[in-house]
């Protein structure tokens, strides 16, 4: 272990177990978390394949389906445009942070504590239980964070041994750190079947993803990669949204609580994307109060979406 800590280039492996000894709860956490999603993935795809997908499972597939749809459409201007000022890139971001944000709130958090409070009879116990949900979810994408390599557009490489992967990779990674959350909010939402939930939330997640995959294709670009390669993995990037619906919905699919703590995990997963990544990039280049603006901007937007849509 002293050689992978000292060696300027250790191995992949022997960097997540340096990691690990660092961070041992995390890595603990992610470990657990890991595991469960794998479960539940296999669950999930098993119920596909059988044909013994309900209205729930079809649903959320759609709605993830719908998302990378709309990460694909909005990434396909790249092919002919040469460059995206950085000033409206960060007002896209921060609109579509807003959106990610407010759909957490109305979509994800409210519903929560009134399903908790139906089946505990105590608001206490529902904020309670949506708060460990939080908990579980920030959990999750900090073990995702600091043991995955990858790299933000302007915030340079990140994670263990992250100088032995491929840059275009790192880019790949991040962009599926980010995307994952998104997929599982819509899981958890459409997990009761309840178009009133899912259908507003999957609406305003697609309608942020295509600023996202434009924004994502463009710093791509920036980077020397060709616009045709640019344009297919910003769009691939949107797979892991059917992959996160997956996940989600089987993730509520076993104790009545589950729902509730669903709800919280997801919300926890996209406040912890918008607070750690999308906000500090939109604020990186001196353009924070058009970002502010273009955040406010989509937390009205997905505001009156839950109001007409819910």
């Amino acid at each position: 272990m002293e050689i992978a800590r000292h060696s300027p280039n250790p191995s992949l492996t022997a960097a997540w177990l340096a990691q690990a000894q660092t961070h041992p709860w995390t890595a603990l956490a992610l470990g657990a978390g890991v595991l469960a999603v794998l479960v539940l993935l296999a669950a999930s795809l098993w119920r596909v394949a059988s044909g013994e997908a309900d209205a729930a499972l079809r649903l959320s597939l759609l709605g993830g389906l719908a998302g990378f749809a709309a990460t694909a459409l909005g990434a396909l201007p790249a092919l002919t445009l040469r460059h995206l000022a950085q000033r409206t890139e960060d007002v896209m971001l921060g609109f579509a942070a807003g959106m990610m944000l407010a759909a957490s709130a109305f979509s994800l958090i409210l519903p929560g504590l009134e399903a908790g409070e139906a089946m505990t009879g105590s608001g206490a116990l529902a904020a309670l239980t949506v708060v460990a949900g939080l908990a579980l979810g920030t959990l999750l994408m900090l073990g995702l964070d600091q043991f995955t390599p990858h790299e933000h557009v302007h915030g340079g490489p990140c994670g263990p041994a992250n100088e032995r992967v491929n840059r275009v990779w790192l880019f790949v990674f991040a962009i599926a750190l980010h995307n994952l959350p998104e997929g599982m909010a819509i899981g958890v939402a459409f997990s009761r079947g309840d178009l009133s939930v899912g259908l507003p939330l999957t609406a305003a997640i697609a309608m942020q993803d295509i600023p996202e995959g434009l924004a994502v294709a463009m710093a791509l670009r920036a980077v020397g990669i060709s616009a045709p390669r640019a344009v297919a993995i910003a769009a691939l990037s949107g797979m892991m949204e059917p992959i996160g619906a997956l996940l989600g919905v089987g993730l509520t699919s076993g104790l009545a609580l589950a729902y509730p703590i669903g709800m919280g995990l997801a919300a926890g997963a996209m406040i912890f994307v918008v607070s750690h990544e999308v906000i500090p990039e939109t604020h990186r280049n001196g353009h924070q109060t058009a970002a502010t603006l273009g955040l406010m901007g989509g937390f009205a937007v997905m505001m009156v979406l839950d109001t007409a849509l819910g």
